[in-house]
């Protein structure tokens, strides 16, 4: 696909049939291209252009189509794609004798799902059912999925907008606090403890190992459950199999996804206590997916857990290569990047405010450098580089990530940079210095460029999320462009309140008129 005019009908047809969200950021992140192919580290979008993939949420830990996985799947496919899900199939059965054993034989219960959020909602049910309580300890920060049960584990309010419920009790604790569990039993039981040893959607913000050490033999002692969400974190992208396994904390599920079905096929999985899976080791028909346990996903399972552990070695070598390039570009653009934390091959960088983030993601995108945002901090982005990266691909991706940087720093440093609230280009069209532009008309331009559309076509009356499907990435790019023109420090934040634009217009003429 080299045509221009098959890319934008591929995001007509998101707009029109999904979601205008997904065709604008899909838009955005691929500068008008779409993905194509993809091999390795990269992937070939419609236009020729080669990106390193060092986002694509965790899943591609073996990179993509890696060799063994495909086989493995491609075999399966030629003989039994699905189940009759009335005879036993031997593919999820050796898949799940395989994980348990990949674990170490500790916990020898396995129920297969297909995504992370799967696996997370039958934890949660098996632990309230055997405990014979509701209630639910979580972390906050933590991210655990969008369905019902999953969003009430999950912190961020952002997750449950418009919801005034969800399907269970939680209470979210201070990740700093190491006498919290001990503190929430003694108000009343509880069923399970859930936490990420690593939140990855957080920012990589791995949780203090004595803290988690303490709550989960304060829950042990209350008689609770204790479940490690690694859906991001486990299976090598942090190093070990199971973080929490190897930290020696007594966990009764260790739940695991995202890669686990080597980047080819989805497939998520609870390996679990006899004592958590009790209630469905008596009726296996409680908790069932027409899907779990899909022979296709399966069969993926034991080469990409074999490929991974013939990669962990490489793994080490590329978190500390990866550790020691985020230290320099620390040292270099401390005006720009306010810090970063991770652990393997999952790190989290924090900007210094909502501009230098949209600066930088444009400047990454601009590069051919695909990372994931993080959804509930706009001032931070994930690196989540494959077990099959190069040295030198890594290399190039801290050079893509370093211009960046250095590029985003100049417009900060430009103009005044003393001043906090007023570090613009003195290039840019401020609306003093632009006769014959109004506010109003550089509002409406910035967006229809980051939209990719015409001034004409933004009117005080459209709404930037329900018209256009804009998010946090888009709204960072509008407020940096913004700022360079009004000679103002916009957030995203200031945009998310607007109505419409022409509600933003009004906000930013106060604040311009503050200056």
């Amino acid at each position: 696909m080299t045509d221009p005019s098959q890319a934008t009908a591929v995001f007509e047809r998101l707009r029109r049939h999904q979601s205008p969200k997904l065709a604008l950021t899909g838009k955005f992140a691929g500068r008008g291209a779409v993905e194509t192919a993809a091999s390795g580290s990269r992937v070939t979008l419609s236009d020729g252009r080669s990106a390193l993939d060092f986002g694509s949420y965790a899943v591609t830990l073996l990179g993509h189509r890696h060799p063994e996985v495909v086989a493995a799947v491609q075999r399966q496919l030629a003989v039994m794609p699905t189940s009759t899900r009335s005879l036993a199939n031997p593919v999820s059965a050796e898949a799940a004798a395989v994980l348990v054993a990949y674990f170490g034989g500790a916990l020898p219960k396995v129920y297969f799902g297909l995504n992370g959020a799967d696996a997370v909602e039958i934890a949660v049910k098996l632990a309230r059912l055997a405990a014979g309580r509701d209630r639910v300890l979580a972390v906050r920060g933590g991210f655990h999925g969008k369905t019902l049960g999953a969003l009430a584990l999950t912190h961020h309010p952002l997750f449950r907008t418009g919801l005034r419920g969800c399907a269970t009790d939680v209470v979210h604790l201070d990740p700093d606090d190491p006498d919290a569990v001990r503190r929430e039993g003694a108000r009343g039981p509880f069923a399970a403890l859930v936490f990420e040893p690593v939140q990855g959607e957080n920012g990589a913000v791995p949780l203090a190992p004595g803290v988690l050490r303490r709550w989960t033999q304060d829950a042990q002692a209350q008689g609770s459950f204790v479940i490690a969400d690694e859906i991001q974190c486990g299976l090598r992208r942090c190093g070990e199999r199971s973080v929490a396994l190897a930290e020696g904390l007594p966990v009764d599920a260790v739940l695991v996804g995202k890669p686990l079905g080597g980047g080819v096929v989805p497939l998520s999985a609870m390996v679990c206590s006899e004592e958590l899976y009790a209630p469905l080791a008596a009726d296996p028909f409680l908790h069932s997916a027409t899907f779990g346990g899909h022979p296709l996903s399966c069969a993926a399972l034991p080469a990409a857990l074999a490929a991974v552990e013939e990669l962990a070695g490489h793994g080490r070598m590329l978190a500390d290569r990866l550790a020691a390039g985020l230290r320099v570009l620390q040292a270099r653009h401390g005006r720009v990047m306010s810090g970063f934390r991770g652990r393997g091959l999952l790190w989290g960088i924090d900007f210094t405010a909502p501009q230098a983030a949209g600066e930088v993601v444009v400047g990454l995108a601009n590069a051919d450098l695909l990372v994931s945002p993080c959804l509930s901090r706009p001032t931070t982005v994930r690196l989540l580089p494959p077990l099959t990266t190069t040295a030198a691909e890594l290399d190039r991706a801290l050079d893509i990530l370093d211009s960046a940087l250095d590029d985003a720093g100049r417009i900060l440093a430009a103009d005044r940079p003393d001043q906090e609230n007023d570090v613009t280009d003195p290039q840019a069209p401020r609306t003093p210095d632009a006769p014959g532009r109004s506010l109003a008309d550089i509002v409406r331009t910035t967006i229809a460029d980051v939209l990719g559309t015409t001034p004409d076509e933004i009117s005080d009356s459209t709404d930037l999320e329900a018209d256009h499907g804009v998010d946090s990435l888009e709204l960072m790019a509008v407020g940096a462009q913004l700022e360079r023109a009004l000679g103002v420090q916009i957030s995203p934040e200031d945009l998310m309140r607007a109505d419409n634009v022409g509600h933003a217009i009004a906000l930013l003429t106060e604040r311009t008129a503050d200056r």
